[in-house]
């Protein structure tokens, strides 16, 4: 069963689509900060961007097994440490700047954490990286704005699972 990845600048909707995305599907939702929170995967802490600091590789460990199988969805800000054999398709969310810029003041982010994340979002860092990691026919960005972005996207990817489960079992 084909795994897939959300990924895109926090605030663009991954964990809402994710979420929303296994229940339609039965696919496996794995969020990478709450497994990281829940087997203490951090190898220090940022003061300047007063967050943890993840240990990749103590992740990519933790989910090696999981993946094997397939049949599980990714969610996390960054994609280029996980192995390119993990995916089949990798999904990154863009929201307008605006709209993000309100998400995260309203998570508490401010200064130089909610500055460098917007501008991250405007120079489309996460979907540069994701292109660089995987190949670019499995890479795919989508609008993540309003309600109706997040219905459209639930309705393209189910039916790309479901054309993807035919072509392949």
């Amino acid at each position: 069963m084909l795994p897939h990845e959300r990924t895109g600048t926090p605030g663009v909707g991954k964990t809402t689509l994710g979420k929303e995305l296994a229940q339609r599907t039965g696919l496996n939702y794995v969020n990478v900060g709450d497994l990281a929170q829940e087997c203490q995967l951090f190898e220090g802490f940022d003061e300047e961007y007063q967050c943890p600091i993840l240990d990749e590789d103590r992740v990519v460990d933790e989910l090696e097994d999981r993946m094997g199988d397939g049949g599980v969805i990714i969610d996390y800000h960054g994609c280029d440490f996980f192995p390119e054999r993990w995916f089949d398709i990798v999904f990154v969310l863009r929201t307008d700047n605006t709209n993000l810029y309100n998400r995260l003041e309203s998570r508490g982010y401010t200064g130089k954490k909610l500055q460098d994340n917007v501008q991250c979002e405007i120079f489309q860092t996460i979907y540069e990286e994701a292109m660089e990691a995987y190949k670019d026919e499995i890479v795919h960005q989508l609008p993540s704005n309003t309600p109706e972005d997040l219905e459209r996207n639930l309705e393209q990817i189910v039916q790309w699972s479901e054309q993807w489960m035919k072509d392949n079992n």
